[in-house]
């Protein structure tokens, strides 16, 4: 591990790892470059601000990958409380591609509607930075300061389009709720320092694992939990997540829905693995009823949706779910790292697939108009490749082979199985119903793309802009990739680099 301290004299000169911190320091840089540029371009020539963004994404994405490729020793700073391991940098990597297809997706549509887009791409990149801090933190205050610094930006962007009623709503119900989850988040955190007197996840653990667990922890334990089930909806902490996807701009929605939600649950590993491990007999039994009732009624709601958005939004209810699953079982079994690269390998698959899925929206709802299913209607006859990307993405979200979603799933059913135990197998009987209940709606989708008439006739083609066009390319590329070669990803997940950088 490479350390932090060098001895100068009597005193202890921090030597900071510039390598280490490079992504954050362009993030930080770029929003102040973001944020100057707009202050100074003319109205015309904001659109720049977009092209900018995505270079500093790109930028940010460079010192991600040379680290990748150089390897070596985990780096840990900061006393331990900010580690750079392969579990980080896979991460980190996601947030930032989401983050330049998020900007792709939305450029059009901010040029055309006239928002405000200086401001957008400054939130859109502070979000980020806060995503991208979250993967390497290792310490109850940097955890929640990580994820303020990506939900505050995110409560804003919800209600953008300030003259919409909907976007008012989705941004207020999701901040009101936000805030409450917070609250939740921090009491738990006041009592886990009360009763193991450390805030770093090691010393925590240490603590946990020194004897029967008191009253004041598993409250402690329970409340973390919970607070950190609001920022995955999990049900029944999901009720802010449809509203909010309807009435968000559809890039922003589509935003929450992967980056949001992936952040959360890269916080929910860290504290589950680095923080609670042997608290399982805690965590287990209240992950396993989360995971259960996310999947059963997300799905079953969806089956009920004539919105395809607010249909997305109920599936990334119900697929959160499934990411759940393996995390009710870390120390059961030879479950732990299978559950570990099971959640990885979902993380990055849903990633593709939905910002896919939400991009093919974008580009129909340009000449339709509409967010109803039924909208999508003859979609084949008139935009054929839209409709084999929509049904590339629907069909790996419902975990068809060859595509990224079969091996997701794949994975998180090991986990469980892996277990060895009855309530293991128990919620794989839950998520195979599950995962036959949430083909229905995904094939209710393809059948109106493939068999059905356009409901108004019109065949006029479509047009599909080229930063959306190029959006689609790379998670399309993603969705392909990852389920032929998932052992692309897979080495990022190793639970000895994850754990070891706090004994170490």
């Amino acid at each position: 591990m490479i350390g932090l301290v060098a001895q100068v004299g009597d005193w202890p000169t921090p030597v900071v790892d510039w390598h280490a911190l490079a992504p954050e320091l362009v993030l930080i840089a770029g929003i102040n470059l973001v944020l100057a540029t707009d202050l100074l371009l003319e109205e015309g020539r904001k659109w720049a601000t977009a092209t900018l963004t995505g270079f500093v994404l790109l930028g940010a994405f460079v010192p991600v990958v040379t680290l990748a490729v150089i390897g070596g020793d985990v780096r840990a700073l900061f006393d331990g409380r900010y580690v750079i391991d392969d579990f980080a940098l896979i991460l980190k990597a996601l947030f930032l591609l989401t983050g330049y297809v998020v900007v792709l997706m939305s450029q059009t549509e901010l040029e055309e509607g006239g928002y405000y887009q200086g401001e957008f791409y400054v939130l859109l990149l502070c979000s980020v930075l806060g995503m991208v801090m979250m993967t390497s933190s290792r310490d109850l205050v940097s955890v929640f300061i990580a994820l303020e610094l990506l939900s505050i930006p995110a409560y804003m962007l919800a209600a953008w389009r300030k003259r919409d009623r909907k976007s008012n709503e989705a941004g207020v119900k999701f901040y009101l709720l936000g805030v409450f989850a917070s609250a939740v988040l921090l009491y738990g955190m006041s009592l886990l320092y009360g009763a193991t007197g450390s805030t770093r996840f090691d010393e925590i653990a240490a603590s946990l694992a020194s004897g029967d667990l008191i009253g004041l922890q598993i409250v402690g334990i329970t409340f973390v939990i919970a607070g950190f089930a609001f920022k995955v909806s999990a049900v029944p902490f999901h009720t802010w997540a449809p509203d909010t996807y309807e009435g968000a701009p559809t890039p922003v929605t589509a935003f929450l829905s992967v980056a949001s939600k992936a952040a959360g649950f890269v916080a929910l590993v860290l504290v589950i693995f680095t923080a609670f491990p042997t608290a399982d007999g805690v965590y287990g039994p209240l992950v396993w009823v989360l995971a259960a009732l996310t999947m059963t009624v997300g799905n079953v709601i969806a089956l009920r949706q004539t919105n395809i958005v607010r249909m997305l939004a109920y599936s990334s209810v119900s697929q959160g779910g499934f990411i759940l699953m393996p995390l009710a079982f870390v120390n059961s079994g030879d479950a732990a790292e299978p559950a570990l690269k099971a959640v990885v390998v979902y993380l990055l698959v849903y990633g593709f697939t939905n910002l896919g899925a939400f991009a093919v929206v974008i580009a129909v709802a340009r000449k339709t108009r509409s967010g109803a299913i039924t909208s999508f209607g003859g979609l084949i006859s008139y935009a054929p490749g839209l409709t084999v990307l929509m049904t590339l993405f629907l069909a790996s979200l419902a975990g068809i082979p060859p595509l990224g979603g079969w091996i997701a799933k794949f994975n998180a059913f090991k986990a469980v199985l892996d277990a060895g135990s009855g309530s293991g197998y128990a919620l794989a009987v839950v998520g195979a119903v599950n995962t036959a209940i949430a083909a229905a709606y995904y094939l209710r989708v393809m059948r109106e793309m493939w068999m059905n008439d356009p409901p108004d006739g019109d065949r006029a083609p479509i047009v599909t802009p080229a930063p959306v066009a190029t959006a689609l390319g790379i998670t399309a590329a993603g969705t392909v990739v990852l389920g032929i070669v998932p052992g692309l990803v897979l080495r990022f997940a190793d639970l000895q680099d994850l754990t070891g950088a706090l004994g170490g």
